[in-house]
């Protein structure tokens, strides 16, 4: 597994409280029979929060946490940038492990609003 340090970016939530809703994530996962293969995996200056496999399915997931949803659900903060940004990545590391034959691709958002979980899978597709 890969882990890297949180660098940067257009949060105003701390590292720790990020750290708290991507292990409440890959906890959840686990739990519902995924493996992690990746965890902030980075591609140049480009991350995703959590890679896992499914069966034959190659899972890229980005975790939004909120304590209340009073500016919208944290779902809503994956918009269309970060959407392709998350598909970049998801290219690179299925190309650099020679993957792209052998599975398929998801992109899911996982959605913590204080102790409710929300998996959206297959959240958006590339066009």
């Amino acid at each position: 597994m890969v882990h890297a340090p949180y660098t940067g970016g257009h949060s105003d939530l701390s590292p720790k409280y990020r750290d708290i809703g991507e292990k409440t994530a890959v906890d959840f996962l686990l739990k519902k029979g995924y493996k992690i293969l990746e965890k902030n995996f980075r591609f140049g200056k480009l991350e995703v929060d959590i890679i896992a496999l499914k069966n034959d399915t190659i899972v890229f997931v980005e975790v939004k946490r909120r304590e209340k949803s009073d500016f919208g659900s944290p779902e809503e903060f994956v918009d269309a940038r970060k959407q392709r940004r998350v598909m970049k990545v998801a290219k690179f590391y299925m190309s650099r492990n020679g993957l792209f034959d052998t599975h398929h691709v998801r992109f899911d958002v996982i959605s913590i609003t204080g102790e409710e979980i929300l998996h959206i899978e297959g959240a958006y597709r590339e066009h």
